[in-house]
């Protein structure tokens, strides 16, 4: 029973072997052109000041806004905070 096992595992896996990818897949040209359409201007990242990865998409590795205080549920300040003690 273990040699039928083992002969049918090796079958399967040598079928399954020979499905596998041979060749890459074409690249497709009209993806990068409408990605390359999608990028922001140089002039409006500067008035922004975000930080624009290379495929122009904002880096949100960097803090973009100043930090805000911290605020509860209703919207009033929340005490707990250091920014939030001195009003």
């Amino acid at each position: 029973m273990k040699k039928l096992l083992i002969a049918a595992m090796l079958f399967i896996g040598a079928t399954t072997a020979s499905f596998a990818q041979t060749s890459k897949p074409a690249a497709k040209p009209a993806a990068s052109k409408t990605t390359e359409a999608k990028k922001p201007t140089a002039a409006a990242t500067e008035k922004t000041g975000v930080v624009l990865k290379k495929d122009g998409t904002p880096d949100k590795r960097y803090k973009n806004t100043p930090a805000a205080t911290p605020l509860k549920k209703d919207g009033t300040p929340d005490k707990r905070f250091k920014a939030n003690k001195k009003s």
